[in-house]
């Protein structure tokens, strides 16, 4: 059985008269990515500084990588990764420099440090730039340069603070690859992300953090389906055929003129076929057959009464 990476029960921090979280419960699965998601001032940030160790919490029982964070943070740096929102690239010197300057900070032996230091700047497609300075790579170069050094010293478990902010559809779509990569070696990834579409496509599980509590948890599925709006649409082009139809089915709205049904539902298998069993009996086909969910947009405005959330650029192909 899959043990826990990150588990946190109770953890509150407050600054002054302000609670930033509120008493949060985690449990991220070893080898999973677990994204936390929410608008601009959400305590995001705060809960990825609290269980790195770079911030006390007020409250709480934290565990990460099996060890208590109170009684033995250095036991905890030792087994993960930070990448924060912002680069730690220094820009004044080579990427090579870069990924040298982390071998040291790690102790890696001289011979060590450029071996792994070659290995993670040919993975992560940055072997013709590393002579170059860092200052000369774009965005999406930076990110990776950064989440290559954040691996010299061979974490298990990576905490990413919005990687992609700011970075072009193309490079998104690379920091995706490399993050499912990650995890496909055995890396558990703590994502915190704003963008809905992030958390859609990456996570195993999704907890939506919001005035400093978990608003809800599950997988992006669950979570679309606790937002009303789900239906399955029917439509027909034989008007005979229509009108059986509705007659079968419960609880339809119609359509006389598209003639269309829609019948409300979650979008589940067993929904599914009990519209599906309904027709059969009734001895009639549709044509046409679609089913709606709300998507994480929808969800997302539901749970933290409409708060915003950066737009992303729209891409023609996923």
């Amino acid at each position: 059985m899959t043990g826990l990476a990150i588990a946190a029960n109770g953890l509150r921090k407050s600054y002054g008269d302000k609670a930033v979280l509120d008493g949060i419960d985690l449990a991220v699965p070893e080898g999973t990515i677990f994204s936390l998601l929410g608008p601009n001032g959400a305590g995001k940030t705060t809960v990825v500084k609290i269980l790195s160790t770079l911030v006390t919490a007020d409250a709480g029982e934290l565990r990460v990588g099996g060890h208590d964070l109170a009684a033995d943070p250095q036991a905890v740096r030792a087994t993960i990764g930070v990448t924060g929102q912002f680069s730690a690239v220094d820009g004044l010197i080579t990427g090579e420099e870069n990924m040298l300057l982390m071998a040291d900070l790690h102790h890696l032996s001289r011979r060590e440090g450029r071996r792994v230091s070659a290995e993670l700047l040919e993975r992560f497609d940055l072997a013709e730039a590393a002579s170059k300075p860092a200052s000369t790579y774009s965005g999406g170069m930076k990110r990776r340069l950064d989440i290559a050094m954040t691996l010299v010293g061979g974490p298990r478990i990576i905490f990413l603070d919005e990687p992609t902010t700011g970075l072009d559809p193309r490079s998104r779509h690379t920091m995706w690859q490399i993050i499912r990569e990650l995890v496909t070696g055995g890396v558990t990834v703590f994502l915190t992300t704003q963008y809905l579409e992030e958390a859609d496509e990456l996570a195993h599980r999704i907890a939506v953090l919001h005035d400093g509590t978990i608003a809800a948890e599950g997988t992006a599925d669950e979570l679309k389906r606790i937002v009303p709006g789900g239906h399955v649409r029917l439509r027909f082009t034989d008007p005979a055929a229509y009108r059986k139809a509705a007659s079968a089915l419960r609880e339809v709205t119609r359509d006389d003129d598209a003639l269309t049904l829609r019948i409300p539902g979650d979008g589940s298998q067993r929904e599914l076929r009990a519209v599906l069993d309904a027709l059969d009996s009734a001895g009639v086909e549709a044509d046409e057959l679609t089913v709606h969910t709300p998507d994480l947009d929808d969800v997302f405005f539901a749970l933290t009464g409409g708060a915003a959330v950066p737009a992303q650029p729209k891409e023609a192909v996923r």
